[in-house]
């Protein structure tokens, strides 16, 4: 298998890495780096799990190469918050009891998060439009809605 030496800027951090041409960018998160926020779900791009921003954009790693994000800024989970200081979108999810397992919840985080740099004061049809993609099966979807609605005040 054909090998690529590449660096990733994650989270703020620059990782130079060895990686295969099929490797994905979620297999590198999980597997080289250890930042597990990012979920394996369906691996077809269909439920959200695996979301990271990329450039800004909330986007399904399991359908991304390493290699095609070189020179991109990826932000995961993991680099939200600033050390112990929670975000205000993932103090919003804690108040408004958005979590229940947590599987979908880095996922849910990062869309609303996309969505309220883009947009930051949505309507409630909006958040549910950027959530189509994001797949919760605990809590229903009404909490998440309003966890990222009230994060847009935060």
């Amino acid at each position: 298998m054909e090998r690529h030496s590449i660096t990733l800027k994650i989270n703020g951090e620059s990782y130079p890495l060895e990686v295969e041409s099929r490797e994905t960018l979620l297999q590198v998160l999980r597997d080289r780096l250890h930042l597990t926020g990012a979920k394996e779900g369906c691996g077809r791009g269909e439920c959200g799990s695996c979301i990271v921003l990329i450039n800004g954009r909330p986007m399904n790693t399991c359908l991304i190469l390493a290699v095609a994000v070189q020179d991109k800024e990826i932000l995961t989970i993991e680099g939200l918050s600033d050390g112990e200081t929670l975000h205000p979108l993932q103090k919003s999810f804690i108040e408004r009891g958005a979590i229940q397992c947590g599987f979908c919840t880095p996922g849910m985080i990062l869309t609303g998060k996309g969505l309220l740099d883009e947009l930051p004061r949505p309507s409630e049809a909006e958040v549910r439009h950027a959530l189509l993609g994001n797949f919760c099966r605990c809590t229903g979807y009404l909490k998440i809605v309003e966890a990222i609605m009230d994060g847009s005040e935060g």
